[in-house]
């Protein structure tokens, strides 16, 4: 008797191609796989954010001839130094600083009982509605808004004829218009997250307060403003950053008013150096200020 084994089975299966292996190795490699969807964006991000702010600051310790205003790659500190000692320099900075806050405060003032209505108040069903009104200003062109309210302002215009019936009158061009134009630009940037937020804030947490015999206003304070102070700080980045390196609307509305960024756009041909020394103010008050809101813990329930 004779063994005999079995004959073997023939194979059928299918040798996975390129892409089939490539697409398992990504799926058993998670990590990979985000580092190769992460490394396009990051080169970007590093060429052209990290590098330009580079080359800002680089060329800001750079000076000019005074002949021929072509830049001499000297290294100074003559730029800086100009920006603390020349007393126009230092108004146009703390200027821009005070219109920032400005605009955050009066943003914050009018966001939170728009945001409060729209997310607490209102029926369900046509809060949605509402967002959407919020957000369609953004949708218009910047310029679009900015023109329409150099109309409204003007003399003559909608404000000034609406006020002259009570014997006031518009304000005009300035530092007023220039303000209430950036409050209304970056109003929805406020109004959005602290919409969220109260949206998100449990029903029981009010509950409890009024059960307690807390009245309202403490409830507000003690209850209300510490769920949402987390998405004010968040809304008061925007509007902030936004305001404080704006120089559009303040050549349309601004009437005589400068700020930091009209300094920069009327420097930065014939004294590019002292331009990039003025572009490093908004920048490091920024980073300032977002330590300050990071410090805080504002932004830990994020």
């Amino acid at each position: 008797m004779t063994d005999t084994a079995p004959a073997a089975a023939p194979d059928h299966g299918i040798t996975p191609g390129p892409g089939r292996r490539l697409a398992g190795t990504l799926h058993r490699h998670p990590r990979l796989r985000l580092s190769l969807l992460l490394t396009a964006p990051m080169i970007w991000l590093v060429v052209a954010y990290l590098g330009s702010l580079a080359a800002l600051f680089m060329s800001a310790f750079w000076t000019t001839d005074p002949f021929t205003s072509d830049v001499v790659r000297t290294w100074t500190t003559d730029n800086f130094e100009a920006l603390f000692t020349t007393d126009v320099y230092r108004d146009v900075a703390l200027r821009s600083i005070g219109v920032a806050l400005a605009v955050t405060v009066i943003d914050v003032l009018i966001a939170f009982p728009v945001a409060f209505y729209t997310a607490r108040v209102a029926k369900p069903k046509y809060r949605p509605l509402l967002v959407v009104a919020v957000l369609t200003p953004l949708w218009a062109s910047y310029l679009v808004k900015a023109y329409a309210w150099r109309i409204i302002l003007s003399e003559g215009g909608l404000l000034d004829w609406a006020l002259r019936p009570f014997g006031a009158h518009g304000p005009g061009y300035g530092l007023p218009a220039v303000i209430m134009v950036l409050s209304y630009l970056w109003l929805p940037y406020m109004i959005l997250p602290i919409h969220a937020a109260l949206e998100q804030l449990p029903a029981n947490l009010l509950d409890a307060s009024a059960d307690l015999g807390a009245r309202t206003w403490r409830t507000f304070r003690s209850v209300v403003v510490p769920m949402v102070l987390p998405s004010i700080a968040a809304g008061s980045v925007f509007t902030f950053s936004l305001s404080l390196g704006d120089y559009i609307a303040v050549q349309i509305v601004g009437g005589k008013t400068q700020l930091i960024g009209n300094l920069v756009y009327s420097n930065i041909t014939l004294d590019l150096p002292l331009a990039a020394a003025l572009g490093t103010v908004p920048v490091v008050v920024i980073v300032l200020y977002l330590l300050a809101v990071r410090r805080s813990g504002a932004l830990a329930a994020l």
